[in-house]
């Protein structure tokens, strides 16, 4: 039977992922609510720390500190929003959306999107074509450090670290609702996770 015309309907097309580039855990939304509400907890961090980015996994370090996320670290807080602190040179207060390295303020507080029921996307750094029975599976990030201008982090999920393993950092959900970014058959495939390896979930201590 022939469409009519003037018919509104339009094929679904399948097209290449947008990049290659990672981007860190993006906050999408939380189970049970709608768009994200970016609420955000506080959590200090040492001076003279190792940067963290915008987007980067942050985690509670033994220190009582919160610190960059790398690879198979644990105690997971959340992705970072930002920071505030108050400039050592200027003694003025100070918001930016990641931390530079070794910054010597003494009052650095992380803005953390930390709920542990928060979902991510994050871009894969699977090469090839990836598959939707990677739906269920635990994979561990691999870290790359954001850059000028915008210095969001520059994380991905590594795909060769998939797995059923309790220890991962991440699980996977889904697939990402971009449609340029949801295409199972190519490369850099976006994939919704959640924390696997929440610092508020876990029953034992840092």
């Amino acid at each position: 039977m022939e469409a009519r015309k003037g018919s509104s309907h339009k094929e679904k097309t399948t097209m290449a992922n947008s990049s290659s580039t990672g981007f860190g855990c993006k906050p999408i939304k939380m189970y049970g609510n709608g768009y994200e509400n970016m609420g955000l907890g506080e959590y200090p961090v040492a001076a003279s720390s190792s940067a963290i980015y915008f987007q980067d996994l942050v985690c509670q370090a033994a220190s009582g500190y919160a610190v960059v996320g790398i690879a198979g670290t644990e105690d997971i807080i959340g992705s970072l929003n930002g920071v505030f602190y108050t400039d050592a040179t200027t003694s003025k207060p100070t918001f930016q959306n990641y931390l530079q390295g070794s910054n010597t303020a003494t009052d650095i507080v992380a803005l953390v999107n930390d709920s542990p029921l928060q979902q991510y996307e994050i871009r894969s750094n699977n090469t090839g074509a990836s598959a939707q029975t990677d739906v269920g599976n635990t994979a561990d990030i691999a870290y790359s450090a954001g850059g000028s201008p915008n210095y969001v982090s520059g994380a991905t999920l590594d795909d060769s670290t998939l797995n059923n393993n309790a220890d991962q950092q991440v699980k996977i959900i889904g697939v990402s609702r971009d449609p340029e970014n949801s295409d199972l058959t190519s490369a850099n495939v976006v994939w919704r996770v959640i924390i696997n390896q929440s610092f508020f979930l876990d029953t034992t201590g840092v």
